[in-house]
């Protein structure tokens, strides 16, 4: 059964992927029918694997690798041990019964589908971030209730109270969150890796007890805690959250987003214990918060503000015991936190929608009569938170005082005893202003108060169950049943306190101080309003919470704006006016120097052109009377030797050349005749003569071979005649 842990976490997510995919479109007003069961199955597989964890179980189940980069090795894996089943069991019950109550709490609301997305949403971010087996998948549960926080705390983000809210909430946060990184970024490179099971075992010999690393890993961590659990200086985020639906005010303060830097703390607890400095200012931001936020839940006229500040002093409670070593008495008053915190603000929700979503506790009272069962749940969260015994509250702080006290952290011990008695007063005073007395509202809307249905008052009745019974499991811190099933999992150097017997002055004293509380509480409101007004200066500094939200404003708003608008005016006037300067200067220089060549440079040059332009006058006149002159002179000489040539060319050149052309004609004209005389007459003889010849022998050739014959042998005989006579 322990090795199907992964489906506790998983009922959540299948239900917020149905819903956030379907349910604006086709599921709409029936989307609690998945995110119920989903929260339902995940409550029962959780009470399941609880019980065999409490049965000595315990499993460190890798799913699958998630990051793989060299050396930097990351799975997806959950841890099943004592610590993570008592979480997972807060977590899923609370939760439960948070989505069981809205059903009929959100029944009409637009957002019907969107709310239910985000509280399925919410419910597996917080599982993630209990049961993660290292610190790379805590933190991105840590993150996923952050975002869930945003989203529900701005749910109604239509109005600018909402949207106002849920960025303060998330801006806040992400100052606690960067130191948490900057803790995981140390640890990775101390010990090579984020898995629990290899840090946690060699703690002690990687780090010194008391060392700097020790000390400076541990803060940055704890940064991280004050933010997401609302501690001093970055308390101012949670009481605005209100702006939210009641139930999710609920989960967030009771079981999942608050507690979570609770829990990191005690599950980090091998590092805390080997950084005392630390642990020591864990101690004291923790009772400084306790005491500030209880002083002024005092004053809130908010019913919901008033419960908010409520929730940050019982986490300084968490805060303080947890750093005196005391992490199993922190986890004992988580858990039964847990139950009567959820209880008051499911009664507070009850009271909102019969009221048609009045808040403010001076126009309430009275409402005890016709609200009997939320007015008896929320009587006994009060009293529990108070301190009262039997009730859980009672067990868990009387143990807290004990530790401190037992430790001799005498001073941290004094300021407890003064949020115990602040927290007492308040939350009587709280539960006076809303259900005793007179109504002080519009008596028509008293008259027709609507009885709480069902799947409202039900959760009311077991939670207010669980208040009663959930702190005998912690009695006593030697022999409690909650302390024996976490006590071998946490570190064993707490403070005496912590292993002794309570004994009962060390009982009755937080008692004593919690009924002086209560009784004070009563005597002061028994009339409307009067004791605040005889202390108005003191009043006023409550109720304005100590200018805390308006010193943050001045110095990190405001103050930013001041830092910025200074800024601009040194670049105005210091850079761009440096700048500027060098142009005026370059601008200046450059009127200077075109003076300068306007007046010598020029002028020098126009000097010179003139003497050219004179230079070049005179050049020209000179040109004009001697050059011109001289070449003038030998262009008429020229002129006369070119007509002298020419007569000697006409009548000497031109008159031998004619000569000789005349002779030349007279003797063509010689060779003409003679050519026509001799020449062509010799041809034209030589012409008849072969002309003749070939007529006779035309006569000779006959054809006939005989007459060949014959004058071949004539022709023999002559050639022999020949040559005879030439011999």
């Amino acid at each position: 059964m322990v090795e199907l842990i992964w489906l506790v976490p998983f009922f959540p997510l299948l239900g917020a992927t149905i819903n956030g995919l379907f349910g604006q479109w086709s599921i709409r007003e029936r989307a609690y029918w998945v995110a119920v069961p989903a929260a339902g199955l995940s409550c029962l597989v959780a009470l399941l694997i609880s019980l065999q964890v409490f049965a000595g179980q315990t499993l460190d189940l890798d799913l699958y690798p998630w990051v793989v980069a060299g050396t930097f090795q990351v799975s997806v894996g959950f841890l099943v041990d004592p610590l993570s089943a008592v979480m997972m069991l807060t977590v899923t019950v609370v939760g439960f019964l948070v989505h069981v109550y809205s059903v009929r709490y959100m029944h009409g609301d637009p957002g019907y589908a969107r709310y239910f997305t985000y509280l399925n949403l919410f419910l597996f971010a917080m599982l993630v971030l209990v049961l993660a087996n290292n610190y790379l998948l805590l933190f991105l549960g840590w993150e996923g209730v952050g975002l869930c926080s945003y989203l529900l705390i701005g749910f109604w983000y239509e109005r600018k109270s909402g949207g106002d809210a849920a960025n303060k909430a998330f801006i806040v946060n992400r100052v606690g969150d960067a130191g948490f990184l900057l803790g995981l970024f140390l640890i990775w490179t101390t010990f090579g890796s984020l898995a629990f099971s290899e840090i946690f075992p060699r703690a002690e010999e990687v780090l010194a007890p008391g060392s700097t690393l020790a000390t400076v890993i541990t803060m940055a961590l704890f940064v991280g805690a004050l933010g997401k659990s609302a501690q001093l200086p970055l308390s101012v985020w949670l009481p605005d959250a209100m702006e939210g639906p009641t139930p999710t005010s609920a989960l967030i303060h009771a079981a999942t987003m608050v507690t979570a830097g609770v829990y990191m703390v005690v599950r980090s607890s091998p590092l805390f214990s080997l950084a005392p400095e630390t642990s020591n200012l864990v101690a004291i931001v923790g009772a400084l918060t306790a005491v500030f936020a209880a002083s002024i839940g005092c004053v809130q006229t908010n019913i919901k503000q008033v419960l908010a500040y409520s929730t940050i002093t019982q986490l300084g409670f968490m805060f303080l015991v947890a750093g005196l070593g005391a992490y199993t008495t922190a986890m004992f008053h988580l858990f039964t936190h847990a139950f009567f915190k959820s209880l008051l603000f499911l009664g507070t929700g009850s009271v909102i929608l019969a009221l048609h979503g009045e808040h403010d506790i001076r126009r309430m009272g009275g409402l005890a009569p016709h609200m009997r069962v939320t007015a008896s749940a929320f009587l006994i969260g009060a009293l529990a938170s108070a301190g009262i015994f039997p009730l859980a509250g009672f067990w868990s702080q009387s143990q807290i005082l004990s530790a401190v006290f037992n430790g001799g952290h005498y001073f941290v011990w004094g300021l407890s005893l003064a949020a115990a008695f602040l927290t007492a007063f308040y939350m009587f005073r709280l539960y006076l202003l809303t259900f005793g007395g007179r109504y002080r509202g519009n008596p028509h809307a008293l008259r027709s108060l609507p009885k709480a249905p069902a799947d409202m008052w039900i959760p009311l009745v077991i939670l207010a169950v669980l208040t009663i019974v959930a702190g005998f499991v912690g009695v006593t811190p030697e022999h409690g049943a909650f302390y024996s099933f976490l006590r071998p999992d946490l570190p064993q150097a707490g403070p005496p306190g912590e292993r002794d017997i309570l004994r009962v002055p060390f009982a009755l004293l937080p008692l004593g101080v919690a009924c002086f509380g209560i009784g004070l509480a009563y005597l002061s409101y028994t009339q409307w309003w009067g004791q605040p007004a005889r202390f108005r200066s003191v009043y006023l500094l409550l109720f304005r919470r100590y200018f805390l939200d308006e010193i943050y404003y001045a110095v990190f708003l405001d103050g930013f704006r001041r830092l910025c608008r200074l800024l601009w005016i040194l670049d105005a006037r210091v850079i761009d006016g440096a700048v500027n300067g060098v142009v005026s200067l370059v601008r200046r220089t450059g009127a200077a120097v075109s003076g300068l060549d306007g007046t010598v440079i020029d002028g020098t040059v126009n000097a010179a052109a003139t003497l050219v332009v004179h230079a070049g006058a005179a050049s020209a006149r000179l040109d004009e009377q001697i050059v011109d002159g001289a070449v003038n002179a030998v262009a008429d000489l020229i002129l006369g030797a070119g007509a002298l040539t020419s007569t000697v060319d006409a009548k000497v050149v031109d008159g031998a050349v004619n000569t000789v052309a005349g002779v030349v004609l007279s003797a063509s004209a010689a060779s003409a005749r003679a050519d026509r005389g001799l020449v062509d007459g010799a041809v034209n003889r030589i012409a008849d003569l072969v002309f003749g010849a070939g007529a006779l022998l035309r006569r000779l050739h006959t054809g006939a071979i005989q007459n060949y014959l014959l004058a071949m042998v004539f022709g023999i005989v002559v050639i022999a005649v020949v040559f005879l006579m030439s011999r």
